[in-house]
C-alpha cells in the first residue's frame, strides 16, 4: 500500500468526526469505521454503510447481503476479503444507528465530506466501481444518476460503456443485495439475465 493510502486508512480508523464535530446529531455509539482499501485492487464495491452485524464484526458484508453480493460477483470470501484484489468503500464507514422503525439510518454525511475524494484520488488503479444504493450512486454518478434506483440500474450499459467522467472507472449500479429486494429481482428479470453475466465477466477479468 502506498504511503498516502496507508496514512488515509490510519486516519479513517481513528476518525471521530461524527462524534466530536458532527454535521448533524452525533453518532449514537462509538465509531468503528469499516472499509477495505489497497493500491492494487482494480475493483471497488461502494455501498451504503455497515449494518448491525458488520458493526459487531468489523468486517464488511458479513451478513446474508454479503453472501448474495458475492454470488452476484461470482467470487468467494477468500477473494472478496483480499484487499489486493478488492476494495470496499461504503458511503458511511460506521454503522449510523437505527431509526424509530428499527431500520438503518442513512450513511453519515461526514465520511463523504472528509474522506471519499481523497481515498479515490489515492486509488487511481480502480477500473470498475460497483455502486449499491442511491447514496453511492449519487456520489459516483452525479448528475448522470436517474430519478429512481430502478431507472439507474436499468441504465447500467450507459454508465458501464461510458463512465460519467472521462478517465474515471467504469461503473455498474446495483440494487442492494438484501433479501428484502427479492420482489424487485422477480419484477426485473433483466437484472439477472443481462447485467449479472457482465458483472461476473468483468470481476473475473480484473481479479
Amino acid at each position: 500500500m502506498n504511503m498516502k493510502l496507508e496514512d488515509l486508512r490510519a486516519e479513517i480508523a481513528a476518525c471521530r468526526i461524527c462524534v466530536e464535530n458532527p454535521l448533524k446529531g452525533p453518532l449514537p455509539h462509538e465509531p468503528r469505521p469499516v472499509l477495505q482499501v489497497s493500491a492494487a485492487a482494480r475493483v471497488c464495491v461502494c455501498g451504503q454503510a455497515p449494518g448491525t452485524r458488520v458493526h459487531q464484526s468489523g468486517r464488511p458484508f458479513t451478513d446474508p447481503s454479503g453472501d448474495r453480493l458475492r454470488d452476484w460477483m461470482g467470487i468467494g470470501p477468500e477473494i472478496f476479503y483480499d484487499p489486493e484484489k478488492l476494495a470496499i468503500v461504503p458511503m458511511g464507514f460506521c454503522f449510523p444507528g437505527l431509526d424509530h422503525k428499527g431500520g438503518d439510518l442513512p450513511p453519515r454525511p461526514e465520511c463523504r465530506t472528509a474522506w471519499h475524494d481523497k481515498l479515490f484520488e489515492a486509488m487511481p488503479q480502480i477500473e470498475l466501481v460497483l455502486v449499491i444504493g442511491q447514496y453511492a450512486q449519487s456520489y459516483h454518478l452525479g448528475k448522470a444518476r436517474k430519478k429512481s434506483l430502478t431507472e439507474t440500474v436499468a441504465s447500467w450499459r450507459e454508465y458501464f460503456e461510458t463512465p460519467p467522467e472521462q478517465g474515471k472507472p467504469a461503473v455498474l449500479p446495483l440494487p442492494h443485495p438484501s433479501w428484502r429486494n427479492n420482489a424487485w429481482l422477480r419484477k426485473h428479470p433483466w437484472f439477472e439475465a443481462d447485467l449479472l453475466p457482465v458483472l461476473k465477466k468483468e470481476v473475473a477479468r480484473l481479479i
